[in-house]
């Protein structure tokens, strides 16, 4: 394993943790810690958003691009992965099993739409 691979595991393990603590802070009522969860997920994704700089430097990568593209695959992707949420909530919490298999079909379908928006098809 290269060492910008290895630092780039550590940080993001490290990120992904705080952001997911931080979340679960905030949206749990019963832990009153909305506040210190929301500074733990800002911590959190400044050190995914630092862990990318640092591994684009460490590979010598030029900075990242942002285009049209990118920002249109990045809505994709959102969007598919909302939607896939919402089918999962209508299933688990509201049992609407038809919407929501619905609605997962959707964001699966969305979300397999980036591999030939970002790859192309020949």
């Amino acid at each position: 394993m290269k060492k910008s691979n290895f630092v780039a595991l550590v940080l993001v393990t490290i990120g992904g943790l705080f952001f997911a603590l931080g979340i679960c802070m905030a949206l749990l009522p019963e832990w009153g810690l909305y506040r210190q969860g929301i500074v733990c997920g800002c911590i959190g994704l400044a050190v995914l958003l630092a862990a990318l700089l640092v591994w684009r430097r460490m590979e010598g990568k030029p900075p990242v691009r942002i285009c049209a593209r990118t920002l249109g695959a990045g809505a994709v992707g959102v969007l598919g992965a909302l939607m896939l949420g919402v089918g999962l909530c209508l299933c688990m919490v509201f049992d609407k099993m038809v919407l929501g298999l619905a609605a997962g079909v959707v964001g699966i379908v969305l979300l397999l739409m980036l591999i030939p928006l970002l790859k192309g098809v020949r």
